[in-house]
């Protein structure tokens, strides 16, 4: 896993030598920020002289990276949390740290540090910079530290421990504006913050010399990258920039909200080399009554039509969505709505959850109308839509040659590579000569729902 220093603030330099001869080991849950946010923690605690353990058992550290986006995670953190406590029984110089967007959370926080007395410290998404010191403090004091002050967010030039070699993460902006009735985001995450254009486009150059082949740009709206900077640079212009940069091969991006997608993004789309030809557009509901409850700021009509000009510009892109079942007032009418929208479309995949309400949100104040039950059977039946759709999509590539970057062996089946198109579609295949990080020709040889498997056709193209 390569390591990318920066140089040393005097902060990284006064807890140098914090972690030497200890490990750490972090648990991560939720989307690709949250994934970002803990190559940065593992990045800092490496500075700091900590290295790596394979498993919490051996650490001296123990970091949960939380997700506050639905119950079930938050759930899970609180299992783990519980567990943990018999391995500080056993491990008395045990430190357990809870990070992340359910810590920001004010009530969580307390929850926390008074239903789990043997965590160390809780800190929330502006405090990933200040973790050194606050390791520091949770080492020497009794009790519980919490640290969720919303402070202006400092991450540029942290140091950062990837876990590939050939593909990256980069954030281009952090926070959300939108506030969708349902959504906590903006709440743990804060207002919209665009990184200079510059700083990406130099990370992006640094990235490709250190041989990395693709990069995702994330943000939890990209499409409203720079709006914020006044700086006369959006989103489209930022990824003509990187089209330039020598040595990248692909290009992602996530997430796109609908009411933000431009022509003009959907031209440059068109016309780059690197993009890849897949978007992950979300709609979350295919009923105009739901999408305003939801504060989603589009209508159907707007969101079928954008797909319409995308297909049109992009031929085979793949189209991948979120989709939320069971939103307070959702009739079976607006429901049959959504699975219309579904089979019109015909995404690629689409991730379904069911409702589930965030404290603090304006939806948390309406009223449910669904049981957990009636919730689930609408679920069932948007899967038996989408599933179908996904296998015949995928069934449409057999006999096709596609190109696949190599991840390394299938963690089912290690006689397997596995590997991703430009679509983002998992492809399993047999070939011993294939290092991660390699870009292959492969045919498709047979599909299933959710992979493809194939036999390579040519090696390594770069």
């Amino acid at each position: 896993m390569p390591f990318e220093s920066s140089p040393q603030s005097h902060d990284l330099i006064e807890y140098a030598n914090l972690g030497v001869g200890k490990r750490y080991f972090i648990i991560t849950f939720g989307c690709q920020m949250n994934e970002n946010d803990s190559e940065v923690t593992a990045g800092l605690l490496e500075s700091i002289g900590y290295s790596a353990a394979a498993c919490p058992n051996e650490a001296d550290l123990i970091i949960i990276n939380t997700c506050a986006v639905r119950r079930k995670p938050e759930d899970k953190v609180a299992g783990l949390l519980g567990k943990l406590k018999a391995l500080k029984n056993e491990k008395r110089d045990l430190l357990i740290a809870v990070g992340g967007c359910m810590s920001q959370q004010e009530e969580v926080a307390s929850y926390i540090s008074k239903r789990f007395p043997h965590v160390n410290l809780v800190y929330g998404t502006y405090s990933l910079p200040r973790l050194p010191e606050l390791l520091q403090q949770a080492a020497r004091q009794r009790g519980t530290i919490v640290d969720i002050e919303a402070r202006p967010d400092s991450r540029e030039g942290l140091p950062i421990r990837r876990s590939s070699s050939f593909k990256a993460w980069l954030p281009v902006i952090y926070g959300c504006n939108n506030f969708c009735s349902y959504c906590i985001v903006p709440h743990v995450r804060g207002r919209e913050r665009s990184r200079p254009l510059e700083e990406i486009v130099a990370e992006a150059r640094t990235l490709a010399g250190q041989g990395y082949l693709e990069i995702t740009l994330l943000g939890q709206n990209v499409n409203s990258y720079g709006l914020d900077r006044a700086a006369g640079y959006d989103f489209s212009d930022l990824l003509v920039e990187l089209e330039k940069v020598e040595g990248l091969a692909r290009i992602r991006f996530m997430t796109s909200h609908p009411k933000d997608l431009s022509p003009k993004l959907i031209e440059t789309m068109r016309t780059s080399q690197k993009i890849c030809e897949h978007l992950h557009l979300p709609v979350q509901a295919g009923s105009n009554r739901i999408l305003k409850r939801m504060n989603r700021r589009y209508t159907r009509e707007h969101y079928l039509a954008l797909v319409a000009a995308i297909r049109e510009a992009i031929p085979g892109i793949a189209l991948t969505t979120d989709i939320i079942v069971g939103f307070p007032g959702e009739t079976e009418a607006d429901f049959e709505e959504t699975l219309s929208l579904v089979e019109a479309v015909r995404y690629d995949n689409a991730f379904t959850f069911l409702y589930s309400p965030r404290r603090g949100t304006a939806a948390a104040s309406l009223a449910e109308t669904l049981t957990h039950r009636e919730k689930e059977e609408r679920l069932q039946r948007l899967v038996d839509i989408q599933n179908p759709i996904s296998l015949e999509i995928n069934q449409a590539l057999v006999g096709q040659t596609v190109e696949v970057l190599v991840e390394g062996p299938s963690k089912n089946n290690h006689e397997l590579l596995t590997g991703r198109t430009r679509t983002n579609k998992l492809v399993h295949f047999k070939a011993p000569a294939c290092p991660p990080g390699s870009l292959v020709e492969i045919e498709i040889t047979e599909a299933r729902t959710f992979n493809l498997f194939g036999k390579l056709r040519d090696v390594e193209k770069h």
